[in-house]
């Protein structure tokens, strides 16, 4: 067995081992944090394959996460609690949302791209805190989780655990397979060499925009995910605040590795938790240790445990 799936086995076993675990000692609260962490590594993921391996620096990848949560939120709040409805819409809404922004944006570069994609997101930001009717700037409560027919009873905490760890494992792995595909080094010569990509006969712009809306649906997933864990969803879901934080985790643990946006989504909640518990002024000690992993970690937390791709 090689060392990359030696760690995938390893991390598997723990996380399937923690919901008895905790609830043998009494401790739900473990399951519902690390099911968050799991729900932030798979946009954390989906946003590695556009910045890791695409070079695209986006600051508006929580539009999307945003966009899932409120198509779950407003089909629940017109009774539609299906979430073999729901979910598609989801993912879909994202996926078009992504189409749109990434046909303007990716048509630029560097600080363009950057403020382009911005932009977008600010615009849905602002588009959740004036619809009154969902509750504007407060937020709205998800009527009703997701329904699937009984066979996923996700008002049961650990059922929704093993679903979010099952989604998680096969974002990474799908996200995994694409990389490592025609079309995954196709992105990843594109962002070494635009002009050589160019020169062998691919066009980096159709590869790029289909890379930004795989990436906005797999995010969607997870913002749909994220409404039914926290049962409320807020237009702050889409504001840059968090496409930072997405940003963060992906570069913490190491962009374009496989690993890296869980480590690194896992590394920054809990960084989190530990200093809220010590201070309440614990940003003030959380962003000095984000520059110092950054520095002294150059390749990411990641880096300790794979290669990431050139």
């Amino acid at each position: 067995m090689t060392r990359g799936a030696l760690f995938w086995v390893v991390v598997a076993l723990m996380l399937a081992a923690l919901p008895p675990i905790a609830s043998a000692f009494g401790q739900p609260f473990y399951i519902d944090l690390v099911r968050r962490m799991m729900i932030l590594a798979i946009a954390a993921t989906s946003l590695n394959l556009i910045l890791g391996y695409g070079g695209m620096v986006s600051f508006g990848h929580a539009a999307y996460l945003g966009l899932g949560a409120y198509s779950v939120g407003i089909l629940a709040f017109y009774g539609i609690t299906s979430g073999w409805a729901q979910w598609p819409v989801a993912i879909g809404a994202s996926a078009l949302a992504a189409l749109a922004i990434g046909a303007v944006s990716i048509r630029t570069s560097g600080i363009y791209f950057i403020m382009i994609t911005l932009a977008f997101t600010q615009m849905l930001y602002y588009l959740g805190i004036s619809l009154e009717v969902f509750g504007g700037d407060d937020g709205m409560r998800l009527r009703s989780r997701s329904q699937f027919s009984g066979l996923i009873d996700l008002g049961n905490a650990v059922r929704f655990y093993y679903l979010c760890l099952a989604l998680m494992l096969l974002t990474i792995y799908v996200t995994y397979r694409i990389v490592n595909s025609r079309f995954g080094m196709v992105i990843r010569a594109a962002k070494s060499n635009e002009a050589r990509s160019r020169a062998i006969g691919f066009s980096p712009y159709r590869y790029r925009l289909t890379a930004f809306v795989i990436a906005g649906a797999i995010c969607g997933l997870a913002g749909a995910l994220y409404a039914n864990h926290t049962n409320y969803i807020t237009p702050g879901l889409a504001s840059w605040v968090q496409s930072g934080d997405l940003m963060f985790m992906v570069i913490l643990g190491g962009m374009a590795s496989t690993a890296g946006p869980m480590i690194g989504a896992f590394a920054l909640l809990i960084a989190e938790e530990i200093l809220k518990g010590w201070t309440e002024h614990w940003q003030v000690i959380l962003g000095p240790l984000l520059v110092l992993s950054v520095i002294f970690f150059k390749r990411g937390l990641a880096g300790i445990f794979e290669r990431p791709h050139a």
